[in-house]
């Protein structure tokens, strides 16, 4: 189930244009990455690590004024790994607009406490 509420709400910054006026994807991946970290580090009651980013689609560009909502759903579940897809909503013209950005599926590893991988709990 893709979570209804956004797992994170970003505003991107001037900083963060490229060349050609659009987001940098690199800023987007980051964004990606701590929401994926939000949900799996609740499921893993815990540390976790991205340990890949099995697809990646940028579909539109993002631009300055757009607010990103990042969604998050859980496709896998393994012993020690939980892979998230992570959809991320750009909303443009104060609302009147929203324009799917880009999507992705981030898996993640619970760590103990020497930050090696451990078991999901139930």
């Amino acid at each position: 189930m893709i979570s209804e509420q956004p797992i994170l709400r970003v505003i991107p910054k001037p900083g963060d244009i490229n060349s050609n006026g659009h987001i940098f994807g690199g800023w987007v991946l980051s964004q990606m990455d701590s929401a994926g970290g939000i949900v799996a580090g609740r499921i893993a009651q815990g540390r976790t690590a991205t340990v890949a980013i099995e697809t990646m689609e940028f579909l539109a560009p993002i631009l300055l004024t757009d607010i990103i909502s990042i969604y998050a759903k859980v496709e896998r579940r393994g012993r020690t790994s939980i892979a998230i897809r992570l959809d991320v909503v750009a909303s443009r013209n104060g609302g009147a607009e929203e324009v799917k950005v880009t999507s992705g599926v981030f898996t993640f590893v619970a760590l103990d406490e020497n930050f090696r991988p451990r078991v999901l709990p139930a």
